[in-house]
């Protein structure tokens, strides 16, 4: 009973260190100049003791907290100094050697707590790209994995339809597939967070690349030198389908101009999918056969597009 009473408020302290870590710090400086004081009655080579509290709290606060650290380091040791010289009755300043050593080590200190904290800020910021990389590529297997469709995922159903879409409207084979590519993507979570991510994968695996060296057999390099490559081609498609048809899907007559093929054959792929399980509503009713979509043709889809619907429906 006792060893979990123990227990518990050791748990109690470490909380308590850890949320008021920076609070901490200071009280650790503060021990460290008294310990310094009275102890050996100060020596300059105990300057460096400081170094430790800078690089905790650039490692763990970050870069701010780490140069405001070392800063306040560097005041409390000036500090310090002119109210020892006040009160030990010595009138005179600094000598050239106590400013060269106090100006070098404080540019070294401050330094210290920048470089330390900028270091720890992009580690983290690293990590926080792979948690989203690994959330989104779990994303995208659930909709591969999705057993509530007994023939195929919506997603890879949409992707084949935009594919002979594209063909049909006479879109060469390379735009062709990356409207395929792109169709793969489209439904993977809340798509417009998950666009920087695709970028971000996509670039991370270009840098990987790069500094692989000899590490990776050819046949690697070519896999991720493709996919990062596929990644920033679709990039487009996917911002302009979620721009136009997720978000401002209420809006019937759109700037056609502005909106690639490819992104608007995905979003007709998309509902002609969909009007085959229930009706969908659009800015103007129910969109419900093939009929009410050659209604919106120049409007909120292409009339290229549109027709090759209508051609492979017909066939």
């Amino acid at each position: 009973m006792r060893s979990g009473l123990k227990g518990d408020q050791m748990n109690k302290i470490k909380t308590f260190i850890l949320k008021h870590f920076e609070g901490s710090l200071i009280i650790l400086i503060f021990l460290g100049i008294l310990a310094i004081a009275f102890l050996v009655h100060y020596k300059f080579s105990f300057l460096n003791f400081f170094f430790l509290p800078v690089i905790l709290s650039g490692y763990f606060l970050g870069k701010k907290h780490g140069v405001l650290t070392g800063t306040f380091c560097v005041l409390l040791v000036v500090l310090y100094l002119v109210f020892t010289k006040l009160f030990s009755g010595l009138q005179e300043g600094f000598s050239p050697d106590e400013v060269i050593t106090l100006v070098s080590w404080g540019s070294f200190l401050v330094l210290t707590g920048g470089v330390v904290g900028m270091v720890s800020e992009q580690r983290e910021n690293q990590v926080k790209k792979l948690r989203r990389a690994y959330t989104g590529v779990l994303e995208v297997l659930f909709k591969y994995l999705e057993v509530a469709d007994e023939t195929q995922p919506k997603s890879v159903r949409v992707a084949s339809l935009a594919g002979k879409i594209a063909e049909e409207a006479g879109l060469d084979k390379r735009e062709v597939e990356n409207v395929k590519s792109a169709s793969l993507l489209y439904d993977a979570g809340v798509l417009k967070s998950n666009i920087p991510l695709f970028v971000s994968v996509a670039n991370f695996m270009g840098e990987e690349l790069k500094l692989s060296g000899v590490s990776l057999e050819d046949r690697e390099k070519v896999m991720i030198k493709t996919t990062a490559s596929l990644l920033n081609e679709i990039k487009p498609l996917l911002t302009h389908y979620s721009h136009h048809y997720v978000e401002q899907a209420d809006m019937v007559d759109k700037n056609l101009e502005e909106i690639p093929v490819g992104a608007g054959i995905i979003a007709l792929a998309d509902v002609y999918d969909r009007i085959s399980q229930q009706p969908v509503s659009s800015g103007e009713g129910k969109i419900k056969s093939i009929s009410d979509i050659e209604n919106l043709s120049g409007r909120s889809y292409h009339v290229q597009a549109v027709k090759a619907l209508r051609q492979l429906i017909s066939g």
